[in-house]
This record gives structure tokens, sequence and C-alpha cells, in this order.
């Protein structure tokens, strides 16, 4: 008896699910973490202005140093780990690791949230620019530079910057979860991670401390204002360029 072959199966497709909706952070907390970024930044800066953070400025400097030419304590790896954790501050691994986050929104289609990103990041660095013209501290001159650095030096450009960046895309990813523990992980982490952007720029004597705490309240703060003021704006602007999009391409554009 001749046996039929089996109809072959169809083939499993890869699904990729996005998310069903996002999540907004609570304006009102982001508000209440902003003010006291912002009322810390705005101690240093009078403090700075003042001459009143000399002493703290010194000793940050010197706290890790040893012997007559005040040079960093421990191996050599640690240097280059330090350097490392710096390069996460800097102009273009930052940019980088924006435009990845930026990308990766737009692909799991959180518009809002990706329009809300980029005009954090933009606003964060026109912001830390006025500040460094108007303050124009020089760097400091009581340690050697373990690596160049040029411009002011308060607030520190790495410290507020990275903080933007960094807190602004936990903000935006935290954005895709319910759970509240999620969220308060992947802040938590982005602040840890720019805290260690900031210390390195001490460590490396090309910051003084009170640059790198006005730095990292002033972009922690800057990040979490713009989650609550640039919130519905944000929205706006993502409705009108996905209406748009709807109108060259009917029918195929996720309503979300």
């Amino acid at each position: 008896m001749a046996s039929h072959p089996a109809h072959p199966q169809p083939e499993k497709t890869a699904q990729i699910t996005l998310p069903a909706r996002s999540y907004r952070i609570d304006p009102t907390r982001a508000l209440v973490a902003a003010t006291i970024c912002w009322t810390g930044f705005a101690l240093m800066v009078w403090l700075v202005l003042s001459g009143r953070s000399a002493g703290f400025d010194a000793a940050g400097l010197q706290l890790w140093r040893r012997g007559p030419d005040l040079h960093p304590a421990g191996p050599k790896w640690l240097l280059e780990a330090v350097r490392d954790f710096t390069a996460l501050g800097g102009v273009l691994l930052r940019h980088l690791v924006a435009a990845g986050a930026l990308v990766a929104l737009l692909f799991l289609r959180l518009r809002r949230e990706a329009v809300l990103l980029a005009g954090t990041i933009v606003g964060g660095w026109v912001l830390n620019s006025v500040v460094k013209a108007a303050v124009g501290r020089p760097r400091p001159t009581l340690v050697s530079h373990l690596m160049d650095a040029g411009g002011s030096s308060f607030p520190s450009g790495h410290s507020f910057n990275s903080a933007v960046v960094y807190i602004a895309i936990a903000l935006a990813f935290a954005a895709m979860s319910p759970r509240q523990s999620v969220r308060i992980t992947l802040i938590a982490v982005a602040a840890a991670i720019t805290i260690l952007v900031s210390a390195s720029r001490v460590w490396l004597g090309v910051h003084y401390p009170s640059d790198v705490t006005a730095g990292w309240l002033g972009g922690a703060g800057w990040a979490f204002l713009a989650s609550a003021i640039l919130h519905r704006p944000a929205k706006n602007v993502a409705k009108e360029a996905e209406d748009k999009l709807e109108e060259l391409t009917p029918g195929e554009l996720d309503p979300r």
C-alpha cells in the first residue's frame, strides 16, 4: 500500500512583540528629583564663585595621590580602567550610545520616547555650554593631568552630558516596563555609571571635585526635568510625524 508523503509543515517565523503601550515616569517624582539636583547644582555654583570650594577641591584632588609628584596610587591597569570609564562620557562614545538608543526606540515604535530623548540630549548640551561660558573657570593646576583636556573646567562636560545621556536613556527604556522595580534598577545603573565617569575626571586631574559634582547634579537634574516638562511637546511632535507618514503609507503604520 503506497504511503502518501506527509504535508510539509509551514516554517515557524520569529515574531517580535512590540510593547503594547509605553508608560510614563511619574512627572511629580521627576520634578522632585530635578529640584533636589538643581538645588545642589546652585549650591555648588555659589561655593565656586565665592571661593568657598577651595578646601574641598584640594582635598579631593589629592585624595588618592601619593608622593612628592602627587601621582595617583594603584597599579597601571587602574589608570587604563579609569580612562575607559572617562571615555563613556566623551563626545564620540556618548553620541554613539545615544544614536544606538534612538534607533532602538524608533525600531520599537516608541516615537514619543525617541523625540523626548533627542530633545533632552540637545537641550542638555546647550545648557552645559552656556554655564561653562558664563563661569569660565580654568582647569586645575594643583596636580598633573593624566590626559588631554581643553576648555573651561566648570561644570565638567563629561559629568554633565553623560548624566544627561545615560539617565535620559534609562528613563526612555524604563517606559517599556510597568514594573517600578525595573524602572528604578535602570535609572540606578545609569546613575552609578555616570558617577564613575565623574570620579574618573578628578582621578585624572583634569577637573576639580566641585566641577564634577556640579556637572553630575546639573545633568541628572536636567534629565529628570526634561522628562517632566518635555513629555507633552515630544508626544505632539511624534504624533505629527506619525500622521505625515500615515498619509504617505496609509494602513502600513502601527497606530501606537
